[in-house]
């Protein structure tokens, strides 16, 4: 699909064309983005291990957990408007974890990304900066006005990263999910629009460069 056809599919107001656009292979410096399929299965295994389900709708950490949460994302890739990603370090090809564009109101230029999760070990690498980069890149250059998160009120790891992008807080839906053993959930919503995508880019791109930066610098002898 090319760019200008990618950017006519929100005109369709489609949710299934809207997603097959946002569907396609992202690459940055630290970190490539590929279509959740198959072949990811054992890598994403291995990550979710380590990372924290706490907060999350399902636990992924057994090795039964993970396998619901693995089939049912690649049973929806079919049916359920959304663009489910592996995250791709691509020092070592390994996949990292994963993030999604869902909840997609082309009508609207409206899109949520969520459903982010890593490795514990990658946390505060640059990955999820460098993810979140090419996640925003792709859906404003499409067209998109407006780019949704939300996650759990308690999850202040979570929060702090949405405010570090820095997306804007806009409230609290009080009771506004039932998730794990049936759980009432708040959810914290946030949000960046075009508007706020130039100044959010350049905060991006001077993250992931100090980032990088730090990483290559010499040893002290």
């Amino acid at each position: 699909m090319t760019v200008l056809a990618q950017i006519l599919a929100l005109d369709s107001a489609e949710a299934n064309v809207a997603a097959a656009a946002l569907r396609v292979p992202l690459t940055g410096t630290l970190v490539a983005l590929e279509p959740l399929e198959q072949r990811h299965e054992h890598d994403l295994r291995l990550a979710a291990r380590t990372s924290d389900w706490s907060l999350m709708p399902i636990d992924a950490t057994s090795t039964e957990g993970f396998s619901r949460w693995f089939r049912w994302a690649l049973s929806t890739i079919s049916t359920d408007p959304a663009a489910r990603f592996a995250v791709i370090r691509r020092d070592s090809g390994r996949a990292i974890g994963s993030s999604t564009f869902h909840t997609l109101h082309p009508e609207h230029r409206r899109v949520e990304i969520g459903m982010t999760w890593y490795a514990r070990g990658e946390w505060g690498s640059g990955a999820n900066v460098e993810a979140k980069l090419l996640m925003l890149e792709h859906a404003f250059a499409l067209g998109f006005h407006r780019v949704e998160f939300k996650t759990d009120a308690r999850n202040a790891r979570s929060r702090r990263a949405l405010e570090a992008l820095p997306a804007q807080f806009e409230g609290v839906m009080r009771k506004h999910m039932l998730v794990r053993d049936g759980q009432r959930r708040d959810s914290a919503y946030y949000a960046v629009t075009d508007d706020d995508w130039q100044d959010v880019r350049a905060n991006l791109e001077r993250r992931l460069a100090s980032r990088q930066a730090s990483q290559t610098k010499p040893a002290a002898k």
